[in-house]
């Protein structure tokens, strides 16, 4: 029932969306006069996609945001110890839980009702069509169930992501240069603009140096340690045997880390993914961002659609710089992400790649 969510046609659909929610967010971090929290406002981005692009919901701003605060007590709660007493963070949980449900279940009935207007099939329309293809109408519950897993999904591990990707721009301003490159070899990037109409699910997939770029922040900075999964039946593995019926942890990134495929492990080289070195072809599970096998993630080829989208905004429309003296440190709990957010101020651009002045700046006539 999702796997029609991320076909083909749906992320086409999906692409012109997730364009304008890019813009409209670069564009408020560039006329943000301090730096910005880049990690936070990535899971903001990220929420705001999932609900505005995926879901369709005609939720107002202010609306959103107290739907956020919720959300992100949600999520700070997944993982707290199942023990249901008087401010515990699991009772915070389900209350945060019950709270969001009864806000998606107004949006649903509401987006049921009001269905003028709009332009393109969304994730939760594509949802009910699928249900009702497989001779099952979906319940509320279920629809409310099938929202907030989607909304799950979209978030964390893609605010981590984008999050890396960023920080990686900064950090090599070769690999950023390289990316504009081709994009202006493309046509999609002229006078500093990104040509209207320019971008299609066809023409990103022929981007392969941004392809590198994007395989190589997810090979590095995986956003999730790994995945669990059940022995169906005894095995050994390197003399130890392992029991059917067992629950084992596979590590994504330990497997990236001692890959013998992948040279330099520690470096960031997307090169490395191109066309004459190929190390990810060597061999079916040495690089698995995604997990692997029949439960890999079913959003992958979305996530990577969103982070290639952000890349080409970002390389086409914008100027950043760190804000502080050192790139700061890399926690991995509970997704990979840097300790103080990553804390970047961006600057707002002309059509000629110049700095639109602002403030002090522009009263004093200076120049950058």
């Amino acid at each position: 029932v999702f796997s029609k969510i991320f076909s083909h046609e749906a992320l086409e659909s999906y692409l012109p969306k997730i364009q304008l929610v890019i813009k409209d967010t670069l564009r408020a971090w560039s006329s943000n006069p301090e730096p910005i929290n880049v990690y936070h406002e990535a899971q903001t981005l990220t929420f705001r996609m999932a609900i505005r692009v995926l879901l369709g919901f005609r939720i107002p701003d202010e609306e959103l945001g107290r739907l956020f605060e919720v959300y992100q007590q949600f999520v700070e709660n997944v993982f707290s110890l199942p023990m249901d007493l008087p401010f515990s963070g699991y009772r915070r949980g389900i209350r945060a839980r019950e709270t969001l449900q009864k806000g998606l279940e107004k949006a649903i009935q509401e987006k049921l009702q009001n269905t003028q207007g709009k332009d393109y099939a969304d994730a939760l329309d594509i949802l009910i069509e699928s249900g009702k293809e497989h001779g099952k109408e979906l319940t509320m519950q279920e629809l409310k169930d099938g929202t907030l897993e989607l909304i799950f999904a979209a978030y964390a591990t893609t605010a981590s992501a984008s999050t890396s990707l960023i920080m990686q721009l900064l950090k090599h301003p070769r690999v950023l240069e390289k990316l504009r490159e081709e994009l202006r070899s493309k046509g999609i990037l002229h006078n500093g603009c990104i040509c209207e109409g320019s971008l299609r699910l066809d023409t990103i997939g022929g981007l392969h140096y941004l392809d590198c770029v994007i395989k190589e922040v997810l090979r590095l900075f995986t956003p999730i340690s790994g995945g669990y999964r059940t022995v169906l039946q005894t095995f050994e593995l390197d003399g130890f045997q392992i029991p059917k019926g067992w629950s084992v942890m596979y590590s994504i990134r330990d497997t990236h880390d001692t890959a013998p495929v992948f040279k330099d492990v520690d470096v960031f080289d997307p090169d490395r993914f191109g066309q004459g070195r190929s190390e990810d072809k060597e061999g079916r599970f040495h690089y698995l961002p995604f997990g692997g096998g029949v439960r890999t993630c079913l959003g992958k080829h979305l996530a990577k659609l969103f982070l290639k989208a952000l890349a080409i905004e970002l390389a086409s429309t914008s100027r950043f710089e760190l804000a502080t003296r050192t790139f700061p440190k890399i926690t991995l709990v509970p997704v990979l992400h840097p300790v103080d957010g990553l804390k970047v101020k961006f600057f707002g651009l002309d059509s000629n790649q110049n700095e639109i002045l602002t403030g002090t700046d522009a009263l004093l006539g200076a120049t950058v």
